[in-house]
């Protein structure tokens, strides 16, 4: 005679089985364990956010980014008027928590607003934390570089590019060459072609009257095509992105060498 085995039938629906709380657990450093990086952000960047998960791709190192509102269109105006969000924004990353080192990612918009006055606001709220933006990070990239005399490339309006070149050159290194998009829609500025950007930066790079480039605005992308314009014009290229990013790992006192982003990740 055969047994025939009964299946345990399924819980009726609704019923809790099983429910285990207080479960044995342990933490570990967490996300970030080497660098911890805040990123106050542009509302219309397309562009930054994109190529710095590419550029942070790093063991133990992360980003955390908090958006600050900006008008599309792109002028010394509309560029000091962040000024009264840097703080607020700052205090929304990470509150309470581990922070390593903070930027404010807007080439211009420190340059305007001054570089000075965007770590104090937010110092303010992260007191003595290493700051800096990608007009700061270029200036410390040209130098690390040993660069005098640099092509300026930009998307921006002849007011704001003569704004840069006085900015650079009160600095101590020479701006003989430039070029711009002339184009004050951020939303389109992040929508120039690499080809376009590709053109543009050999074409003012390869002048004999320069040691090297710089290409202003993180909503341009750059990264795709630093090597090539590198090897086609045999001097190194700076860019708001990737310099932020370099910046950011060295004051992190990472010294990472990712070649593959450009000479100055070399150093």
């Amino acid at each position: 005679m055969s047994v025939m085995s009964q299946a345990t039938p399924p819980p009726a629906p609704g019923r809790l089985v099983i429910n285990k709380t207080g479960l044995a657990h342990t933490l570990d450093a967490g996300l970030g364990a080497r660098l911890r990086i805040g990123l106050i952000e542009l509302a219309t960047d397309q562009t930054s956010e994109h190529e710095f998960r590419r550029l942070f791709q790093l063991p133990g190192v992360d980003f955390y980014v908090s958006r600050i509102w900006n008008d599309a269109t792109i002028t010394p105006e509309t560029l000091a008027e962040m000024a009264r969000d840097i703080e607020s924004c700052a205090r929304l990353i990470l509150p309470d928590l581990r922070l390593d080192v903070m930027g404010f990612t807007c080439t211009s918009g420190a340059m305007v607003i001054g570089e000075d006055k965007v770590f104090g606001l937010m110092r303010a709220v992260r007191p003595a934390l290493p700051c800096t933006s990608p007009i700061t990070a270029a200036m410390a990239g040209i130098t690390a570089l040993g660069l005098k005399r640099i092509a300026l490339l930009t998307p921006y309006v002849q007011s704001i590019n003569d704004m840069m070149r006085s900015y650079i050159e009160a600095r101590g290194v020479a701006v003989p060459v430039m070029g711009s998009f002339n184009n004050s829609n951020d939303d389109e500025v992040a929508r120039i072609s690499l080809e376009s950007t590709r053109a543009a930066a050999i074409d003012l790079g390869k002048s004999q009257h320069v040691d090297g480039i710089f290409v202003s605005c993180t909503s341009i992308r750059t990264i795709d095509i630093i090597r090539e314009v590198e090897e086609a014009i045999g001097k190194p290229m700076i860019a708001s992105n990737p310099a932020q990013a370099w910046h950011l790992l060295r004051l992190g006192n990472l010294r990472d060498k990712l070649s593959q982003w450009g000479r100055l990740f070399s150093i």
